[in-house]
């Protein structure tokens, strides 16, 4: 068989993915797409209880939704706001099960390389088709490929509360008190685990903003139910998110609700706290201890949500051009480095941006950026119609990339707040009037800067 007959394999049955089937399905070019859980968006499912701060409007691929059509199915109201669970159930499920024998499920990728060639051998290499390697309950199987599109995700793969990137001494026997993702408060065994407890949650994003305002809702119902928000960096007029300058408003919606746990006394926060180790007291509960030696007051649970990291260990065999930084492809990586950009901006980009040393391979979606934030579903939309245009040769069309992303209202990057120099300077925020500063006692016994913006908004 010809490599010019060979599929396309995607990698992951989740928005990106199946949106690049939608494409690849609306060009007539073949592809198989290799799901490792069960049904589709298996990483979604386990987020389902979480609402997005995207509308149903920005959730829906044109392709996916022409491919959808026939179907009878009915797209959702543009303007709502679907939680995870209808996400999968009313959109991703549906195009799976259109795409019909297109996707395996079950199909855990294992590796993949060229055919008869690893990656230091350069004879005849890009010739040869990709070949990849999975597990299904049957035994291991492989599948040959004109290219490669990995839209695996980063959500196996989440970053751990030591602040070194790497897990806190104790991290790993504590295990049984600490979960890195965003617990679902209206089951009710989730809910027994956290009501009249003292949670300490580690993070200072989307997940860390739901995860505080989870908890403040179930203070008011649970005495004792008490949050201690750990932070790696100081807190200005931007930590808290755009607010109502947020272009996307839930997104907005839920820097406002965490501030709202700080300020109505439902969480104390501690600043400048980077977690070096782990240990239980005498009672079993967890004392998180920094590198400056600041042992904080126990807590019961650890709530660990410093972000994802990408999985890169299957793709070894392949010579990928990944930033040393963030592990997104080098090209793109200037245009969402945290360190540097500010306003959640990032720059229209496609298959050029996402493209590697080693032809016809591409990764997407969230699994693109990398260790960076703010990803939008939107973008992975748009990245993958500019990709499956250019396997279709259509350099025309792959090159025509049109993006337009909300603006955050956030005015620095993550990586900014790490200096205390830098704080300093953009303690005004972007064009914003200087914040104001309170002390709020925390529970260790230190006092947390809370600089208060009249204006989140940025430029």
């Amino acid at each position: 068989m010809s490599e010019q007959q060979l599929p396309v394999v995607v990698i992951g049955a989740g928005p990106a993915g199946l949106a690049a089937a939608a494409h690849l399905y609306e060009r007539g070019i073949g592809h198989l797409v290799l799901e490792s859980g069960p049904a589709a968006a298996s990483a979604v499912r386990e987020w389902s209880h979480v609402r997005l701060f995207s509308t149903w409007g920005e959730l829906v691929d044109p392709a996916a939704e022409k491919l959808l059509a026939p179907t009878g199915w009915t797209k959702p109201d543009a303007a709502a706001y679907p939680t995870g669970g209808d996400w999968t159930d009313e959109y991703l499920q549906p195009l799976a099960d259109a795409l019909g024998e297109q996707v395996r499920y079950e199909a855990t990728v294992t590796g993949v390389s060229r055919a008869g060639r690893d990656r230091i051998v350069d004879a005849d290499r890009e010739s040869q088709p990709f070949v990849v390697h999975f597990t299904t309950p049957a035994g291991e199987e492989r599948a040959f490929a004109s290219a490669v599109i990995d839209a695996s995700g980063t959500w196996t793969t989440p970053s751990p509360a030591g602040a070194s990137g790497l897990p806190a001494l104790g991290e790993r026997t504590a295990a049984d008190r600490i979960t890195y993702r965003v617990p679902d408060l209206k089951d009710p065994a989730v809910r027994a685990r956290y009501a009249g407890k003292r949670t300490a949650v580690i993070g200072s994003g989307a997940s860390a903003f739901t995860a505080l305002a989870s908890l403040a809702e179930l203070a008011t119902d649970a005495a004792g139910t008490h949050a201690v928000w750990i932070l790696r960096r100081g807190i200005s007029g931007s930590t808290f998110g755009g607010g109502t300058a947020d272009q996307l408003p839930a997104r907005g919606a839920l820097g406002l609700a965490a501030k709202a746990a700080v300020d109505n006394g439902y969480a104390d926060a501690v600043t400048g706290f980077r977690t070096e180790a782990v240990e239980r007291d005498a009672d079993g509960r967890l004392i998180l201890i920094g590198e400056d030696g600041r042992r904080l007051d126990p807590v019961d649970e650890v709530i660990v949500l410093t972000g994802l990291r990408p999985d890169l260990s299957f793709l070894s065999e392949l010579r990928l051009g990944l930033d040393e930084r963030l592990q997104a492809p080098v090209e793109l990586a200037p245009l969402i480095d945290p360190n540097q950009h500010s306003c959640g901006t990032v720059y229209p980009h496609g298959h050029r941006e996402l493209s590697h040393p080693e032809q016809d391979i591409y990764l997407v979606g969230m699994k693109s950026y990398g260790r960076a934030p703010t990803f939008l579903a939107m973008t992975g939309y748009e990245q993958v119609r500019s990709v499956v245009a250019a396997i279709a040769g259509d350099t025309e069309s792959a090159d025509r990339v049109e993006l337009t992303l909300p603006e955050t209202g956030v005015c620095g990057g993550a990586g900014l707040f790490d200096d205390p120099a830098a704080q300093q300077s953009e303690s005004g925020g972007c064009c914003a009037p200087a914040p104001a500063v309170v002390q709020i006692g925390v529970g260790a016994g230190a006092a947390l800067t809370v600089e208060e913006s009249s204006s989140g908004g940025c430029c």
